[in-house]
Order: structure tokens, then sequence, then C-alpha cells
């Protein structure tokens, strides 16, 4: 059998063109369920009357273009903040925006549109509803490993904020995405099974039972803190059109010192700087900590910094004594493709083509991997740099266990309306999902404390300058999810997707 391209765009396999824009309208309103808007009530019907819409349609190829398109809406509705890092120098890369926008929206939707083929594999609505719940399910799953992985914009992340977040203390952000796609789905296997009044107040029953659970453990008794450790989180709201500029960047580096000397109602015991705080070289930094020390009484600090090795750099965070000396460095590993590095750039050095290779200087090298600093009495701290924070597997990589999460970040790059909302909400869910509390210091927002039930205790807000002195909020015992990680979630999809395989011939409507 041939592949015959042209078969897959031929009119009589592809939906119409207003079908088309209902759907992608449709994915639009699941976007609602992510961060800033946080509408789950409007998520879920709509998830519930796509997911319909894909499981009514009985050609296979028009059911991947329902599903591709219908991605396609979803992921431009949450991702349109990915053109913000063009904007920063308008002039030379704006005209790249829609194009980042558009490959962005559309390859994201590749896998919906594998998910919507894994649901065409079935017979009847019902089991084509569920394909497709479980094969999105599978989708969100894969997409924090393939090509390095970007797990954002989980079906699952809608829960953040409410009382079903708390399951992913024990099922991850996986477990969570299977709460909000399988209940959505499961009115479609009505009339034979049961009637689908019936099949949607099970769903809703399930939703309501997380609720619930989450709501009592809120309302647990909180373990004793330890109010000896206290920290000062620095947010000098420098935007990133004008971070690096020659006129503008020593204006960044004293407001961060002035913030540093603010006076504190209690000893402070640590004071942290956003992610490259410091316009210099570690190696070229000189008396700076020693100054940073001075400003803030002798007081330890960390600081986001980039550091040079050889012919390679480093996006790093620094960590320094009350006296300014250096006692530990961590180098940031989870590096943004495209981003921070050229994927197998240095590769093509080996074939002369040396402008993307990292170890010639020209992007950032990747550090040797997750890791615990150990700060002494400080206790021992978990570092993520940025993007780091959105990979919940890589968390667990870190051998032992943390007493806390640092994440220091500039989410400038990100916008104003959506990207730094989306990007501090999957913060929150490492903190539940580790039962540790994070801190979190951001360049231009959000700077937050977070305690290891999600709950935000102090926060900046977005594009302010300010500082935050706080207690650090109290540990958990280790969850279920810093043991297992997605292994029992990935077991559960994969069993319910063989038996949708073995049990189509059984059940059809």
């Amino acid at each position: 059998m041939r592949f015959r391209p042209r078969r897959y765009f031929a009119r009589a396999h592809r939906p119409g063109a207003r079908t088309l824009a209902l759907v992608a309208l449709v994915g639009a309103g699941v976007a609602a369920g992510q961060a800033p808007w946080e509408l789950w009530y409007i998520a879920l019907p709509a998830f519930a009357v796509l997911t319909a819409i894909v499981a009514r349609e009985t050609d296979p190829l028009r059911t991947v273009w329902l599903g591709w398109i219908g991605g396609a809406g979803y992921f431009a509705a949450t991702l349109f903040w990915i053109v913000e890092p063009f904007f920063v120098d308008v002039a030379r890369h704006g005209w790249m925006a829609p194009f980042a926008l558009l490959l962005m929206a559309f390859g994201m939707a590749l896998f919906w549109g594998l998910a919507a083929w894994v649901a065409s594999l079935g017979r009847g609505p019902g089991l084509r509803a569920l394909g497709f719940a479980l094969g999105l399910v599978a989708t969100d799953l894969a997409r924090g490993y393939v090509f390095t992985g970007f797990p954002w914009a989980l079906l699952g992340h809608v829960w953040i904020g409410t009382p079903v977040m708390q399951a992913a203390a024990w099922v991850g952000p996986v477990g969570l995405s299977l709460a909000f796609a399988v209940p959505a789905a499961l009115p479609m296997l009505g009339r034979r099974v049961l009637p689908r009044f019936a099949l949607g107040f099970v769903g809703a029953a399930v939703i309501g039972a997380l609720w619930w659970a989450g709501t009592e453990r809120l309302a647990a008794p909180e373990p004793p803190g330890d109010p000896s450790i206290r920290v000062r989180l620095i947010q000098p709201n420098a935007a990133q059109a004008l971070k690096w500029r020659g006129d503008m960047w020593r204006i960044f580096l004293e407001r961060q010192m002035e913030q540093t000397a603010l006076p504190a109602e209690k000893p402070l015991d640590l004071i942290i700087w956003p992610e490259s705080a410091i316009p210099f070289l570690l190696e070229r930094s000189g008396a700076l900590f020693e100054d940073i020390a001075r400003a803030s009484g002798g007081v330890p600090m960390a600081a986001g910094i980039q550091r040079a090795e050889d012919l390679r750099y480093f996006n790093s965070l620094a960590f320094a004594d009350g006296s300014g000396r250096i006692t530990e460095v961590y180098d940031k590993w989870h590096l943004v493709p495209f981003g921070e590095y050229v994927p197998f750039g240095d590769l093509f050095a080996r074939v002369g083509i040396a402008a993307f290779a990292a170890q010639a200087g020209n992007s950032y090298s990747a550090g040797p991997g997750a890791r615990i600093v150990d700060l002494g009495p400080l206790g021992k701290v978990l570092p993520l740099i940025c993007y780091e924070a959105v990979f919940p597997q890589d968390l667990n990589a870190a051998e032992g266990r943390a007493d806390w999460i640092l994440q220091v970040t500039n989410d400038g790059w990100f916008g104003n309306v959506a990207g730094p909302y989306q990007h501090f909400a999957q913060a929150r869910l490492r903190a539940v999902e580790q039962g540790l509390p994070l801190l979190r210091a951001a360049n231009t927002g959000i700077t937050a404390v977070i305690d290891a039930k999600g709950r935000v205790h102090q926060s900046l807000a977005l594009n302010t300058q300010g500082v935050i002195d706080a207690d650090l909020p109290a540990a958990l015992p280790p969850t279920p999810y810093v043991r297992t990680g997605d292994v029992p979630a990935t077991i559960f999809v994969a069993v319910a997707l063989l038996a949708l395989g073995l049990g189509r011939r059984r059940i059809s409507d």
C-alpha cells in the first residue's frame, strides 16, 4: 500500500470550513481553564463538546482533522504569549512572531491529531470518546519527554488553584489530566451502557470527590514550621527590552543593591535575587558579591548569574556566604531548545557550522543535572532556574530529599498577559507534587512564597518592583508522587487503552 499524501488533504476526507472553524473555537474554549483565566467550569463543558464532535465522526481521516484543528485552537489560545520574545527587539525579530505562533499551535496540535487517530479506532461514539480522552492524556504525558519535552498547558493544569490540585500529590499532573478528560467523555458511553445523564453524573461525582478530598487536605493541620529561616525575595522589575542596555544595566543592579539594603523587621537568613540578576560573568564579577554582602549586613545570598568555562557558557545560580565568598554554584541543565541552545549545535560544528555550537560560546551548555544544594543551617534546597520548573520528573531526578525548593526566573520574556501566570501556576503544582515549600524570585514577577500545598502566602504583582520578607513555610512528608512519579498514571492509561482495544468489538453504540 503506497503512502499518498494527497489523500489526507482530499476534500472527501476533510471536514468543511465551518466545521473546522467550530472545532477551533471550541478548542479555544478549552483553553479558558488555563491561567490567567482559570475558568475550569467553561473548559470542562467545552472539552465535552469537542469530544462529542470527534467521537461522532466515522471517517478516520476526518477525525484526525477535527482533533488537529481543535488542538490548534486550544494551543493558539493558550500559548499566544510565545510571540512576546520576538517583540523584545521588534525591528530584528518582530516579523517572526506570527510564524512562531502558527508553528507552535499547529505543531503542538499534532499531539491532539494523534489522539483523534486513536479515537478513530474505536467502534461507536462511546469508545471513540474514551479513546480521544485517554489519547490526550497519553499525549500530555508524552509532551513532557518528546524532543526534550514541553509539558506546558496540560489538560490537568485547569485544576491548579482548585482543591482538585491536591490530587497531584498522589497522581501528578498526568493524573489531573485524567480527572479532567475522562469525566467529560463518560456521557458519550450512554445508551447501551447507562443513560448519558447517569454517566454525566458519575463524571461529576468523580470530580466532586476529588474536590472534597482536596478540601480536606487543605484543612488538615500543618506541621510546625521553622521560623528561624527568614528570607528576602528581590523583584527589581527590569524590563527585558531594557535589561541589558548599556545605559540601564547599572540602574537595575543598583536597584537590587538598594532592595538588598532595605531594613528588615526581623533578622534575615538569606537574600535571593532572580535569574540573570547580575550583568557580569561570574569570573568577571570582581568584588561585587562582597559589595552585596556589605549592603545586606552580612546576610548570605543567592543570585542568578552567567558563568564561563573554557569556551562554554552556563546559566547559573550562585550562592554566597555572609562575606561574599561563593560557596556553591548550580548550572541550569534543562535548557530551552532554540532559546538557550540550538539542538545538535555541537554536531554542526564538526562539519564546519560553528554558529550554533555551545562549545564555542554561541549558546548555553547544560549543567550536570538535578541536584540538591546543602546550605547548612538553611537546610537543603532544590534549585530550579526558570523553565526547569515545568518538568515534574526533573524534580524527582535529584538524589535525596530537599527541605525546600528555590526557583529563580526571568519571566520578562513571557509578556504581560498569560505566559508569566501559566509559569507561576506550574510552580505551585510542583510544590504540591513534592510536598515542599517553594520560594520564587522573578525579575519582573511573579515573585512569591508558596507553601507545600501550593497556596500562595505572599506575592508581588507582575511588572512591579519590591521585596518579600517571609518565614520559610513548613515541608510535608514525601508524597506518593515523589516515590512513584508518573508510573501509576502511565500504567493506568496504557491498560485503559488496551482494554478499549480489546473491547471495541463488544461495545457499540
